[in-house]
């Protein structure tokens, strides 16, 4: 499959700009870059060669307003939309776009969890076969992770075709899964961030959201803190995909997928991550160009430097993986009876298990879990989290030993064990001594 023009709607957002980057790069495309006013898809252009480290590919890269949409899909081998979290939205362009695709047009969306075969409903039937998802995570230069989400009516060999050209010539790691709301990745992902917002609140006495990030840091095998995460991908984003799960899906951990009401709040009032200067965290730069780093206070609803926590079972695990004695970095941990040793394992065995029974699920197997972890957040993915435990048999055993007797009225833990192969990934680079 050639793809030698492409056209980004939405290119002036962080992910439309990141693709686009991509698209230019490693798949040196000419690329169009649709935004509102030309003034904004300048700027993306610049800021799509910076992320990608190849200022040279600037000559590709080509800013445009939706005055120019249907001159460029008429142009274009490939249209990648990557507006707002909208449905009403994307359809709406969907219909302006769609009488200025060609036949051999392959059109693909950014989304990060809406229906795909909703999605595909405006569209005439030679547009539906080349339609798909094709969901690129952030930044998309450093997380190869691609999910590909083909709607009832994609043409299989359309479908294989753009597989090929995303493994191949952009350098992709290409997981199919369903059209189930946030996909697989963001499934597993943000069930773990979210319950982690939650216990934020229900630890806002012992410092909430710093508090919970300390008890899951690079050291428990994920490149950052999980609300770190949030505040990075940014609590509008968060929400979008948590609402969707909740509205949409009756799993066992249905309850997770709640946002808190101080998260929603943060959201009204404009406070949503690092994009906007405020969210879970908050960046102050000083006069003598020092920079600070705050955490909101859900207790004061105030933002507060951020405490130096000192955890026993932290501490101990840190020492032992800094000399690569990662079973006893578990040994520790386990034989911890902290209170924040405690969350610590309980939140790891919860991760492991709805990721095992999501991958099941929702992905062509049981290792797609581990495949969308591993390259889309950087996070030890959930069968290897079991080898690091010891496997299966030690982990199902901690399992009995450490999750309330309900989680197994309600889960099927055995069933989600049974038949599953030792990972793919070593699990060892995923756990910093940090």
């Amino acid at each position: 499959m050639r793809i030698g023009t492409v056209t980004v709607i939405g290119a002036n957002g962080t992910m439309g700009c990141g693709v686009a980057g991509i698209f230019a790069s490693f798949g040196d495309a000419k690329v169009y870059m649709i935004a509102r006013e030309i003034e904004k898809a300048a700027m993306a252009k610049e800021k799509a060669a910076l992320s990608v480290k190849a200022q040279a590919i600037e000559y590709n890269l080509i800013p445009r307003t939706y005055d120019d949409l249907a001159e460029c899909v008429s142009k274009s081998d490939l249209v990648f939309e990557s507006v707002a979290e909208d449905e009403d939205l994307k359809k709406e362009i969907y219909s302006q776009l769609s009488k200025h695709l060609k036949p051999h047009v392959i059109f693909g969306t950014g989304t990060s969890g809406l229906s795909i075969n909703e999605l595909s409903a405006v569209l005439d039937d030679t547009a539906k076969r080349r339609f798909m998802g094709i969901h690129f995570f952030n930044p998309p230069y450093r997380m190869t992770l691609c999910e590909v989400i083909p709607s009832r009516y994609t043409d299989p060999s359309v479908l294989e075709g753009v597989k090929a050209y995303l493994r191949s010539v952009l350098h992709r790691d290409v997981v199919q899964v369903k059209d189930e709301p946030a996909f697989l990745a963001n499934r597993i992902g943000f069930q773990f961030i979210n319950e982690a917002l939650q216990q934020a609140e229900r630890h806002k006495d012992k410092g909430g959201i710093d508090y919970i990030d300390s008890i899951m840091g690079p050291f428990t095998g994920r490149s950052m803190a999980p609300l770190v995460t949030s505040d990075f991908v940014g609590l509008d984003v968060h929400k979008a995909i948590v609402d969707n799960i909740y509205n949409n899906t009756h799993d066992f951990a249905h309850h997770t997928f709640d946002m808190p009401r101080f998260a929603l709040d943060l959201v009204s009032k404009g406070h949503i991550g690092r994009k906007a200067g405020s969210g879970l965290y908050k960046r102050i730069v000083n006069d003598d160009g020092s920079r600070i780093v705050y955490v909101y206070d859900i207790a004061t609803g105030t933002y507060r430097p951020i405490y130096e926590y000192s955890f026993r079972f932290a501490e101990a695990m840190k020492a032992r993986l800094r000399v690569g004695d990662y079973e006893g970095a578990f040994e520790q941990l386990l034989s911890d009876d902290s209170r924040e040793a405690n969350i610590c394992v309980e939140s790891l065995i919860k991760y492991a298990i709805y990721g095992v029974a999501m991958g099941k699920a929702i992905g062509e197997d049981v290792n797609s879990a581990d495949a969308v972890m591993a390259t889309g957040f950087n996070w030890v993915p959930p069968l290897a989290l079991i080898d690091a435990f010891g496997g299966v048999d030690i982990f199902r055993e901690i399992a009995l030993e450490r999750l309330p007797k309900g989680f197994f009225e309600m889960v099927d833990v055995e069933g989600i064990l049974s038949d599953i192969p030792s990972s793919r990934y070593d699990f060892r680079p995923f756990f910093k001594a940090r």
